[in-house]
């Protein structure tokens, strides 16, 4: 989905997100990731300015100080990858095995046996549309963030075609914009 974003030639415009907003964001974002509550006074610190950028190919970005946290693609929102790093166990994972590193970071989506053969590991509460952190086997960090296009059951039962797709990767254009 952010095969098209091209960085900053795609931004449109930059505002400041006021309180109300700010306050109906947060809560939309505990909706989407209800582990993420906890953390939330330390993503959003109180009276901090949140921006928003608004790109083409209605693409919008939630930034602090300059630094993405989430994008909305159509009316989904996405965490960044930077975020996922930090609060790692807020977000459902999926391991692939370490063969499919490479295309991962290429922008290729996960397929079924990435998951499902020996280093890959889906969780049994995965359902279509929900948004999960794309680990590696052997790496710390996710590599990517994606969409279930299967459920996890559907993942190890039929084992062929798209389980994730991936959205935002490690290297894309997303994670190598710098705002200033």
């Amino acid at each position: 989905m952010l095969k098209r974003f091209k960085g900053k030639d795609h931004i449109k415009g930059i505002t400041q997100v006021k309180s109300s907003t700010q306050k109906a964001l947060r809560i939309k974002i505990i909706e989407f990731y209800p582990d993420l509550e906890p953390f939330m006074s330390e993503i959003f610190p109180k009276k901090s300015q949140l921006t928003l950028v608004k790109c083409e190919e209605r693409i919008s970005l939630y930034t602090l100080n300059n630094d993405v946290l989430f994008f909305k693609i159509s009316e989904t929102i996405y965490p960044h990858l930077r975020l996922l790093h930090k609060y790692p166990d807020a977000f459902l994972k999926v391991q692939a095995d370490k063969g499919v590193i490479k295309s991962i970071l290429s922008g290729a989506n996960l397929m079924c046996p990435g998951l499902t053969s020996k280093g890959g590991y889906c969780p049994e509460n995965i359902e279509v549309e929900n948004i999960v952190s794309i680990m590696v086997e052997g790496k710390e960090h996710a590599i990517a963030v994606g969409v279930a296009k299967m459920s996890s059951n559907d993942i190890k039962l039929i084992n062929k075609g798209i389980g994730i797709e991936n959205i935002h990767y490690i290297g894309d254009n997303l994670w190598n914009l710098v705002l200033d």
